[in-house]
């Protein structure tokens, strides 16, 4: 519930909620997967000790061969 009331906290005042059952509402889970950000904001928030941890998502290598350089350092 809390995720619900964080993703429409700027609609507050502006609607209406209305309860579905589970059965009748197929897609009623679809903030339940969604990850809070671990921020002072957020009521589950824990402080990080030490250096926060940047986690790597993906690596692109690129082979360039030399001419590709060679033809950047005559352009400038």
């Amino acid at each position: 519930m809390l995720r619900w009331q964080i993703s429409i906290k700027e609609y507050r005042g502006n609607m209406t909620i209305a309860h579905k059952e589970g059965n009748i509402h197929k897609n009623a889970y679809g903030l339940s997967r969604w990850e809070l950000a671990n921020t002072p904001d957020n009521p589950a928030y824990v402080p990080l000790e030490g250096e926060p941890q940047i986690s790597i998502e993906g690596i692109n290598i690129t082979d360039i061969g030399t001419e590709f350089f060679e033809e950047v350092r005559e352009s400038h």
